[in-house]
């Protein structure tokens, strides 16, 4: 039975019920959708995107950091994702661009052929030319991480590194290690020097504390065992360390290895992200809720839509502390 029949109105107010319900009395509306419930009504989703001009899709980048892979992290991110967007009745239009330097080609074009509606960013950075972009084109978009050059921007969904470090930190305190030291990246990432910061007000609270127990090194699993042995001939004995990534962790523990330091009961050593890597060679890690956030960052969007503007506020979600042999002190046990 038509909807419009049934409850007595027109067929142009139903379409306001699906697609602008702002415009409806609260009266109509509550009629309506009623008997869109008793009739099982469901819109045709292409038919309306087609009258809208509207792809109900959003771009997603898949090389934003210049890498021709996603890394642990973000594929973990990607997945869940795709599956809260079926829920929240969006495509996910995954993408590349020939340079992240200079993506904007890209995403003109996505707009031009009427692929995309909005965008999902991730690997935020400063000086990222995409935000400003798309904030001066009008373009909806909802970012995995602050845009860290705009404060002023709302429509984000953050984890926050500075208080999962320092839940990590008094894991291993409560565990017994004595000191904690810290390797992150070099200077100027916006997420490593939040996670830096956490250390050091977490460690910080112990009467051991030794600022001069951190040091840095880029992504690499080489090039962090190398950083870290220092630090971790410092720590043996009772130490532990604490890493901005699952990747600096698996450097420092092929560093215990290689020096003959059992991990966990003479060093304890914790990751960032939870990826396969922790899991694998069994270190404790701060595990990300990407279910969650995936979740909250369509829900911004969709918020962006209904209204024409960005939510008015960003989200900051827990990571919480997965423990695994790594931060289990043997020597401890009765």
């Amino acid at each position: 039975m038509d909807v419009a029949l049934a409850a007595g109105v027109s067929r142009q107010t139903v379409s306001n019920v699906i697609n602008n319900p702002h415009r409806v009395a609260p009266q109509t509306l509550a009629l309506v959708a009623r008997e869109i419930e008793r009739l099982g009504f469901k819109p045709n989703r292409a038919a309306q995107s087609l009258r809208r001009r509207k792809a109900d899709a959003l771009g997603f980048q898949v090389n934003a950091v210049g890498e021709r892979r996603l890394g642990n992290i973000l594929d973990a991110f990607l997945v869940e994702l795709t599956v809260s967007a079926r829920r929240h009745d969006f495509h996910i239009v995954t993408f590349a661009v020939d340079s992240h330097e200079d993506p904007i080609a890209e995403y003109e074009h996505l707009l031009a052929v009427q692929m995309v509606d909005g965008f999902v960013l991730t690997s935020t950075r400063h000086a990222d030319p995409r935000p400003g972009w798309l904030l001066a084109n009008g373009v909806p978009f909802v970012s995995f991480g602050r845009v860290w050059d705009d404060p002023s921007f709302t429509s984000w969904v953050d984890v926050d590194g500075f208080s999962g470090v320092g839940a990590g930190v008094r894991h291993l305190f409560a565990q017994g290690y004595d000191r904690v030291g810290f390797l992150g990246w070099p200077e100027g990432s916006p997420v490593g020097d939040d996670r830096r910061a956490g250390w050091l007000a977490a460690a910080g609270e112990s009467a051991a504390f030794d600022a001069g127990l951190q040091a840095s090194s880029p992504q690499d699993v080489h090039a962090a065992a190398a950083a870290a042995a220092p630090l971790l001939e410092s720590l043996r004995g009772g130490g532990a360390l604490i890493c901005a990534s699952d990747t600096l962790a698996l450097g420092a523990w092929t560093a215990l290895r290689d020096l003959g330091i059992a991990v966990g009961s003479d060093v304890g050593l914790v990751g960032f992200d939870d990826t396969d890597v922790a899991e694998s060679f069994a270190i404790t890690s701060l595990r990300q809720p990407l279910a969650d956030i995936a979740d909250s960052m369509l829900d911004l969007i969709a918020h962006h839509g209904r209204h024409g503007s960005p939510a008015p506020g960003g989200q900051v979600l827990q990571p919480i502390v997965v423990q695994r042999a790594s931060s289990t002190r043997k020597s401890r046990k009765r």
